[in-house]
């Protein structure tokens, strides 16, 4: 039976609850340093206490320590290792290998219980790397995001054993993670640190080698959003065991609105396929909204490779987010227009459109009668015709002010009556859990059954997560009168040892075998680039180099955050320029009409060179 698990992001404790409450199974969280988004730092009280809330539901957490580490900042992670697997951390994520050699020479009293899971940061693409990986101690391989389903399937049946994550939804990096330096390089704010510049949001010319302008101003390297909600079975068949929607600075009305979308969905493919798949978690959601992704934050959506190759996997026009389609607008007439189509608006609808400059406009809609529409200001380059797209839904947001799920388990109760009183016991069977309380009194003959009685009391769970499946009455318990206050202490105690037993009931992983020596070396199971460039190693301290030379690195080269290198290499991309604009032959495109090499030039003229990879299918991008 494969376990399906749905992985959310959690900015913070609100929004890590939040994600379990509407149906997570885990959730990725940041701590206070170390983690891949730094403004998305929490303390261990807060982890501590999504833990606990977490593991009720059977739910996991996992902490990101998914940066390179400094020289000086060893002694620190180390501190904070020692922490997190304290407090029922359930897994790291990790990037930088210096964390496993702290790991292998582990002195802290509570042994290392903590699942280490492989960073989409240690660039995981080939089945070889994802082996070494396994090897080395991983549990997990979070999978490059540009890997199509028939890749994904031939990873797992090379390495059956590693738990393979995969990317289902949410924003996308154009260059492989962690072979991306682009914005350390031009804004001495490092990827691999978490200080991300967006250096792919930004504006380009492409020249050719004749300094002719082939695109003027364009989002080149700017990716829609990944959307595989459609597409989930379709990955499980592939041996995806972790379905993770990316967003650590999303906000709260995000996570419940995409968390519930694919919860949906997951438990659809779970109940219609019962004897292959299981969620990896347990508790029923019951909700009060209808989730629509296309009304919170997104780039317009893609699938990016599931299925090889795509023309509009990108965005050229604006990196920003226009949300869903509403309709075209039919006439203008003085400072209103009408639109033509089905979507019904609100007063402080915020509305965009591509302009004729091929640049993002917005405005908010003043008031709305019908379809008729006035805004604060009539943009002056509206025209009839123009799609529109609406990228703040009011209606929607108040909707999403308000209790929107409750995530509940199943309960069920046996009451009986002993020699000396009553006992009632309480199980989750999903959890395997149980509790069971006890209370002496005197047994005396009822005027009439009590069973109607039993039940409604038994039944009163209130604000618990619990809500009663079933109530068994045994050894004719019915039959004796039992006060309501009696029944109302016995479930109180029941109910109090079984919240008890699931906060502490931590899926405890054996320690981490860090110890073994794999099968290849490090070098024979690297992409090319890494035999031109040993930075992209990512080595940033010295466990991390003793790791690599333990492993068979020959050639050490310090992190490029470190040291200087000339015209680096700063992107790896599957995004390809030339199949984008129409002009890839060996799939079909247009012969190339300018001279090679093409180059992207910044606003501020600093250019970088495109290297064109047809074999590998890549486009690798350097600094001049």
């Amino acid at each position: 039976m494969q376990k399906l698990e749905l992985l959310a992001p959690a900015k913070n404790l609100e929004c890590g609850m939040t994600a379990i409450s509407h149906g997570a199974d885990a959730v990725y969280i940041g701590a206070s340093r170390f983690g891949a988004r730094a403004a998305a730092g929490n303390s261990l009280d807060d982890i501590q206490q999504l833990c606990e809330y977490a593991h009720q539901f059977g739910a996991r957490v996992y902490v990101t320590i998914n940066t390179i580490i400094y020289e000086d900042e060893l002694a620190a992670t180390k501190e904070m290792l020692e922490a997190l697997n304290t407090i029922g951390v359930d897994a790291l994520l990790v990037q930088d290998m210096g964390i496993l050699e702290l790991i292998e020479h582990w002195d802290a009293k509570v042994p290392f219980r903590m699942e280490l899971h492989a960073s989409t940061q240690t660039d995981n693409r080939t089945a070889e790397k994802v082996r070494w990986l396994q090897e080395v101690g991983f549990k997990r391989a979070v999978l490059a995001r540009e890997l199509s389903a028939r890749e994904i399937a031939r990873i797992h049946h090379a390495v059956p054993e590693m738990d393979l994550e995969v990317f289902v939804h949410g924003a996308l990096c154009v260059s492989y993670s962690g072979v991306c330096y682009a914005s350390q390089h031009c804004f001495h704010r490092s990827a691999n640190r978490g200080e991300c510049a967006q250096f792919c949001r930004m504006k380009f010319d492409l020249l050719d080698s004749n300094q002719h302008e082939v695109e003027h101003q364009r989002h080149l390297l700017s990716m829609r959003d990944m959307c595989q909600l459609e597409h989930l079975q379709e990955l499980a068949e592939s041996g995806a065991c972790s379905f993770k929607i990316e967003g650590r600075l999303k906000d709260v009305e995000y996570v419940k609105n995409v968390v519930s979308a694919y919860n949906k969905e997951l438990n659809k493919i779970v109940n219609s396929h019962s004897d292959l798949y299981s969620r990896a978690s347990y508790g029923r959601v019951d909700y009060a909204f209808e989730p629509d992704l296309r009304k919170t934050f997104n780039r317009g959506f893609t699938t990016y490779f599931l299925n090889g190759h795509q023309s509009n996997i990108a965005n050229f026009d604006t990196p920003k987010a226009m949300g869903e389609y509403v309709g075209k607008v039919k006439e203008i007439r003085g400072n209103s227009f009408n639109v033509l189509g089905t979507a019904a608006f609100e007063n402080g609808d915020g509305l965009c459109f591509i302009n004729d400059a091929h640049e993002l406009e917005g405005f908010r809609i003043n008031k709305a009668e019908g379809n008729r529409l006035y805004p604060l200001k009539l943009p002056k380059r509206l025209r009839p015709g123009t799609a529109l797209y609406r990228n703040n839904d009011v209606a929607f947001s108040r909707l999403l002010a308000n209790v929107t799920a409750k995530r509940r388990l199943q309960l069920a109760m046996r009451f009986g009556a002993t020699a000396d009183g009553f006992y009632l016991c309480a199980s989750i069977h999903e959890a395997e859990i149980k509790a069971t309380a006890n209370i002496v009194f005197e047994h005396q003959a009822a005027r009439q059954s009590q069973r109607e009685n039993i039940i409604k009391q038994l039944a009163k769970l209130g604000n618990t997560i619990f809500e009663c499946q079933e109530i068994k009455i045994e050894n004719h318990a019915d039959e004796y009168f039992v006060p309501s206050s009696l029944l109302a202490e016995l479930r109180r105690t029941a109910v109090d040892q079984l919240e008890s037993q699931l906060k502490q009931a931590k899926q405890t992983a054996p320690e981490a075998n860090v110890h073994n020596q794999p099968s290849s070396n490090v070098e024979n199971i690297v992409p090319k680039a890494y035999k031109a460039h040993s930075y992209l190693y990512n080595i940033s301290n010295h466990l991390s180099k003793q790791f690599y030379k333990t492993h068979g690195l020959t050639s050490v080269q310090p992190a490029l955050e470190l040291s200087a290198s000339a015209n680096p290499l700063v992107m790896q991309c599957r995004h390809c320029i030339r199949f984008a604009l129409g002009f890839c032959e060996k799939r079909g495109g247009k012969r190339p009409t300018w001279d090679e090499p093409l180059f992207l030039r910044l606003g501020d003229g600093r250019r970088f060179r495109l290297e064109f990879d047809c074999k590998e299918c890549q486009m690798n991008i350097y600094a001049e």
